[in-house]
């Protein structure tokens, strides 16, 4: 297949049946290793961080928060948290709700480059993710666990999805 480059790609990059042909395989490559190491400084790295730095007695707690976060992060953002940034608005202020779970949505080709919405999804979540578990190293110590369940879906809710979205110009409708 030739491009507008000038030369032909390699066999492994050219479009075939498991792959459409506005999907970038390289694009796609790199949105999964940077959602990987993310990842990877979320959940051990910054669990292991958090369970060293407080006194004993609150290290499992600490830890959990870390884990909580995540594990809440992923169900809250493909629930509705996903649409409340990237999709339509409901008001001035707030997304509006939906799934982002449907596989029509998900096979699709995202607004933000040639790579699948679903790849897009997981990569916006594996940030979303660690700005909670980030703020949890501000709290802890500070906080009860029962509060940080209740908190964590609210904070995403109403302050992640909304923040840099409206505020910088970046909302896609």
């Amino acid at each position: 297949m030739s491009y507008s480059y000038g030369y032909n790609l390699p066999e492994a990059l050219n479009t075939d049946i498991g792959s459409p042909e506005w999907n970038n395989k390289a694009d796609n490559a790199w949105q999964l290793t940077s959602t990987t190491l993310v990842g990877l400084q979320t959940v051990p790295g910054l669990v292991i961080l958090y369970g060293s730095m407080v006194k004993k007695k609150w290290a499992v707690n600490s830890a959990f928060m870390a884990l909580y976060s995540f594990a809440a992060v992923l169900i809250c953002w493909v629930l509705w948290a996903h649409h409340m940034s990237f999709g339509d608005k409901l008001c001035s202020i707030l997304g509006s709700p939906n799934v982002a779970v449907t596989s029509n949505f998900l096979l699709a080709k995202s607004r933000n480059g040639f790579v699948p919405m679903a790849d897009y999804v997981i990569y916006q979540f594996t940030f979303a993710a660690i700005t909670v578990v980030l703020l949890a190293g501000s709290l802890l110590g500070r906080m009860n666990f029962y509060a940080w369940m209740f908190f964590v879906p609210l904070w995403l809710t109403f302050s992640y999805t909304n923040w840099g979205f409206h505020y910088m110009g970046l909302w896609v409708s």
